[in-house]
C-alpha cells in the first residue's frame, strides 16, 4: 500500500469528516496510541522566563503599604519626566510626527535595523571627528532597553559574565540573567562622586567576562564622569581586552557646570556599543526609539559583531516607522532653548532637593551633575525602628505619602533615589514632608547624645 493514503471506513460513497484518518506507512486502518508525548496537559513556564526578574517591580510591588490619605501622594520614585505635565515635548517634535504620519509614507514595515535615511540622520548627528560614524554603525531599536538587550545578547553566551554598576540601572541584571548570563557588580563610590573603583572593578576581569556596562551620566546616581576617571576606565577595558557597552541614554542630560564626554570619543583602541534614544532629550520615552552605535576603529568586532546585531534586530521588526519618519525634523528644528529649558528646571531642582536634604540630620544626598536623579544616604543607626532602607521608604509613604525607590532597588542597601522631574512646588513640599518624617523618627546613636544635644 502506498504509505500516504486515505482511507475510507464505511461503504458510503460519501463519507463523513469523522469517518476518516491518514493512514502513515501503511499501517492499517486504527490509528495506533502516540509515542514519546502523554496525552495529558503539562504547560509550564520557561526557564527564560522563570529567569527573568525585576527588582524593582519585585519591591515595589511588595509594598503593601497605603499612603496617608489626608495628604496628596507625591511620586518621586518613577523615572518619566512627563507624568507631572510640567517637562512637555517642543511643539516642533509632535509637529514632526504629525507630519511624518500626514504624510503616509511610513505605514509599512521598515528594514528590521531602521530606515537607511534615519540612520544616516543619527550618524550624522553623532558623528565626531574622533569617534567617526556612518550609517552602517547605526541599528535603530525600540527604545534604549531593546538596545542594550541587543547589545548583551551579541557579546554574551550563556554561562559568560558582563560588569555592572552597583548601584546600577536594574534592568541590566533583569536582562542578563534571562539569557543565563551571570552579573558581576563593580562598586560606585558616593564619597567620590560615584566614580568606579577601578581597581576592585579590574579584579572581577576573568576569561568569561564578556563585556563591561559603563553608564554615564548614571541612573540612578545623577552622576557624571570626568574626562580623566572615563580615560581610566578605558585604560582598564584596553588592559583587559573588553568592549564595553555604553548606556549613554542621559548623553545630553548634564548640568552646566558638568561636560558629557562620548566615551568612544576618547579611544580608539576600545571597541565600544554605544546606546542612546529619544527617551530623556526630547522627553517621549513612550515614543520608543532608541539606538545603537557601532565604535570599532580597529575592527575588533568586524563583520560578525555587525552581522549578528542585524540578525538580532530581524526577531522583531525594528522601532516605530512613524517615528523614524519624524526623526530628522526631531533632530535638526527642535529649538535650543526647549534644551536648556529642561535642564534648567533639573538643576534648580537638583540644588533645591540637595540643600534642603542634606540639612536634614540623618541624610546624606550626593550632589548630581546630571540625568534626573539623586541618590540620598540614610544613616541607619540614626533611625533604628527601621532595619532597612525599603522600612524606611515603606513609612515614609504610609505616614508622608511620599515614594522614594528603596535603592535596594539598585543593589544598594541603605540609600533611596529621588526623582527630580516634579514640578518647583512639589519638590519643596516632597522635602518638608521628608524632614518631617526624619524629625519625627531620629535618634541619637549610642554614645553621641552630647552632639544631639547641641
Amino acid at each position: 500500500m502506498d504509505p500516504y493514503v486515505i482511507q475510507m471506513n464505511g461503504n458510503s460513497s460519501l463519507p463523513s469528516v469523522l469517518d476518516m484518518h491518514v493512514n502513515i506507512g501503511g499501517r492499517g486502518s486504527l490509528p495506533e496510541k502516540r509515542k514519546g508525548r502523554k496525552a495529558r496537559w503539562s504547560v509550564r513556564p520557561s526557564d527564560m522566563s522563570n529567569k527573568t526578574f525585576n527588582p524593582i517591580r519585585a519591591i515595589v510591588d511588595s509594598m503593601k503599604v497605603k499612603p496617608n490619605p489626608d495628604k496628596t501622594m507625591i511620586a518621586l520614585s518613577i523615572g518619566d519626566p512627563t507624568v507631572f505635565g510640567n517637562l512637555p515635548t517642543d511643539p516642533e517634535v509632535t509637529q514632526a510626527m504629525k507630519d511624518a504620519l500626514d504624510s503616509g509614507k511610513y505605514n509599512g514595515y521598515a528594514p528590521s535595523i531602521g530606515y537607511l535615511s534615519s540612520r544616516e540622520e543619527i550618524a550624522s548627528y553623532y558623528h565626531r571627528p574622533e569617534a567617526p560614524l556612518e550609517a552602517k554603525d547605526v541599528i535603530l531599536t525600540s527604545g534604549c532597553s531593546q538596545a542594550i538587550e541587543l547589545c548583551l545578547a551579541v557579546l554574551a553566551n550563556p554561562g559568560q559574565n558582563i560588569l555592572v554598576p552597583r548601584p546600577g540601572f536594574s534592568l541590566y541584571r533583569t536582562l542578563a540573567e534571562s539569557m543565563g548570563i551571570e552579573v558581576k557588580l563593580y562598586n560606585l563610590l558616593p564619597e567620590k562622586s560615584w566614580e568606579i573603583d577601578l581597581k576592585q572593578l579590574e579584579s572581577l576581569i576573568d576569561e568569561k567576562t564578556a563585556c563591561l556596562i559603563v553608564n554615564n551620566p548614571s541612573n540612578p546616581c545623577g552622576s557624571v564622569f570626568s574626562r580623566s576617571h572615563l580615560q581610566k576606565i578605558l585604560a582598564v577595558a584596553a588592559r583587559q581586552c573588553v568592549p564595553i557597552l555604553a548606556d549613554e541614554i542621559y548623553g545630553d542630560m548634564v548640568f552646566s557646570d558638568s561636560t558629557f564626554e562620548p566615551l568612544a570619543s576618547l579611544s580608539s583602541n576600545v571597541p565600544i556599543l554605544s546606546c542612546g534614544g529619544l527617551a530623556k532629550r526630547w522627553l517621549v520615552p513612550g515614543w520608543r526609539l532608541g539606538w545603537i552605535l557601532i565604535h570599532d576603529r580597529r575592527d575588533i568586532f568586524g563583520n560578525e559583531i555587525r552581522d549578528g546585531l542585524v540578525k538580532l534586530s530581524q526577531r522583531i521588526l525594528g522601532p516605530c516607522t512613524i517615528v523614524q519618519g519624524a526623526l530628522k525634523s526631531i533632530l535638526h528644528r527642535t529649538p535650543q532653548e526647549f534644551y536648556q529649558n529642561t535642564l534648567s528646571l533639573l538643576k534648580s531642582n537638583a540644588d533645591l532637593c540637595y540643600g534642603a536634604l542634606a540639612a536634614i540630620p540623618g541624610l546624606q544626598p550626593v550632589r548630581p551633575s546630571g540625568a534626573m536623579y539623586l541618590m540620598v544616604g540614610i544613616e541607619m543607626e540614626h533611625f533604628p525602628e527601621f532595619e532597612n532602607d525599603v522600612e524606611f521608604t515603606e513609612r515614609l509613604v504610609a505616614e508622608q505619602s511620599v515614594h522614594c525607590l528603596p535603592a535596594m532597588c539598585f543593589e544598594y542597601p541603605n540609600f533611596f533615589r529621588v526623582v527630580i522631574t516634579v514640578p518647583k512646588v512639589m519638590m519643596l513640599e516632597a522635602c518638608s514632608r521628608i524632614q518631617e518624617f526624619c524629625e519625627l523618627h531620629y535618634h541619637c546613636a549610642e554614645g553621641s547624645q552630647e552632639e544631639c544635644d547641641k
